[in-house]
């Protein structure tokens, strides 16, 4: 199976339709299970009708759209993205992965083939609105359970189950999605980068070895408050110092490390008034690492230093776990054929974790996975700043269409 027949070119130029649709100047506003993100979806859906060779498009219990070109054999491989967006977002984070993968479909849903091509458009993959993400792909993993999300709501007081409704999801059915997985035999993935790894390397494309495994807690300790200008400064009991050279810590053991991270997104301090020091702080510590044992040296570090540093500064200390994930490691055969495909497109290759998690996270539990990154400018996304040059969009979609055919062949052989 030959490259010839992908219009990159056409991409970009829908991706600008969409951003045009649906964005503004504040960004994407594709927030899933609002009316914007629905009238994007119903643009995807047009133009996958158009396609010929594609024989249904449908819409599964937990609102994802599969779009099929059935082959010789009904194994399938898939291609997945997400349309929605986070508020005020950029044009390319999900979007590409979506626009790549329909014009791959556009090209080889009309030949003939060995196996089966699926694109997968995922609902909720930001989790912008009700603050779960991977919702539609997590349903049909499984690893989504109803009863975990049924309470959760907007800021506006909004319901998960009443908005899902609004859209003809019953919560309750979402798992039921998981039909669809029956004979997918790969998943494939095209994503921004969202860092700035390939653009300091002057490279467009990427190969991603896995996601991150993440271990998220609050951290919090108690001290005494008391008046800042009557305590002496060697009898102060200061939530908020322990706090700030435990954070210290945190980022320091994770420069130390190769290629893992370490933030302290929140912190909270009481009484926060400007005539005592604090006798309560809590704090939140996010870190991620593709070894799971680094992981978990990493949080015992973490542990052992904020208690030495508390016991020093005479406050107690308490964690709290917020959320974890296991690191997930992509496919070997499958980025052995990614790192074929962008070499083909590209000339070189470069393999690199994802930080941010994909629904390619729930899919590897479940088949063989891979992603392909293109470089984002700055590193930026989640912001109206979000960029990449077109020239390397165009790749991307090339290098996608070239691990398509090679996922294909190696599935029917």
């Amino acid at each position: 199976m030959q490259a010839e027949g992908v219009d990159a070119r056409r991409a970009v130029e829908e991706l600008k339709e969409l951003a045009e649709l649906t964005g503004g100047p504040d960004g994407a506003r594709r927030v899933a299970w609002t009316e914007t993100w629905k009238e994007a979806r119903e643009w995807l859906t047009n133009k996958l009708s158009e396609i010929d060779g594609i024989s249904e498009i449908e819409t599964d219990e937990a609102g994802n759209i599969w779009a099929t070109a059935p082959g010789d054999s009904e194994r399938a491989v898939l291609i997945g993205g997400h349309m929605d967006s986070v508020p005020n977002g950029g044009w390319l984070d999900g979007a590409l992965n979506v626009i790549g993968g329909l014009e791959v479909i556009r090209v080889l849903a009309p030949r003939q083939r060995p196996v089966t091509l699926r694109l997968v458009d995922w609902a909720d993959e930001e989790g912008a609105r009700f603050g779960r993400s991977l919702f539609g792909s997590g349903a049909a993993a499984g690893a989504l359970k109803p009863d975990d999300v049924r309470n959760l709501k907007d800021k506006d007081g909004v319901t998960l189950p009443d908005a899902l409704r609004k859209h003809g999801v019953n919560l309750d059915r979402v798992n039921e999605a998981g039909r669809q997985l029956e004979n997918a035999v790969a998943y494939l993935e095209l994503h921004i980068e969202q860092g700035p790894v390939l653009e300091r390397m002057d490279l467009p494309l990427g190969v991603v070895l896995g996601t991150f495994g993440v271990e998220r807690h609050a951290v919090r300790f108690t001290g005494q408050h008391a008046h800042s200008g009557s305590t002496p400064m060697d009898v102060r009991r200061d939530a908020f110092i322990a706090a700030a050279r435990s954070a210290i810590e945190f980022r320091d053991d994770a420069a130390r490390r190769d290629d893992v991270r370490a933030t302290t997104g929140f912190v909270n301090v009481s009484p926060a008034i400007v005539t005592a020091f604090n006798g309560w702080c809590e704090m939140s510590l996010d870190q991620r690492a593709l070894d799971a044992d680094v992981l978990a040296e990493m949080l015992a570090a973490a542990k052992e230093n904020s208690e030495r540093i508390a016991d020093e500064e005479g406050v107690s200390i308490e964690w709290e776990r917020l959320w974890r994930i296991e690191p997930i490691p992509f496919d070997g055969a499958l980025i052995e054929l990614a790192d074929e495909a962008i070499t083909e497109i590209a000339g070189r290759s470069h393999r690199l974790p994802s930080g941010p998690l994909h629904d390619a996270a729930e899919m590897a539990r479940l088949m063989p996975t891979v992603m392909l990154f293109v470089k984002s400018l700055r590193g930026l996304s989640h912001t109206t700043d979000e960029d990449t040059p077109e020239e390397d969009i165009e790749m991307s979609v090339r290098a996608l269409h070239r691990l398509a055919e090679k996922t294909m062949e190696r599935a029917a052989s």
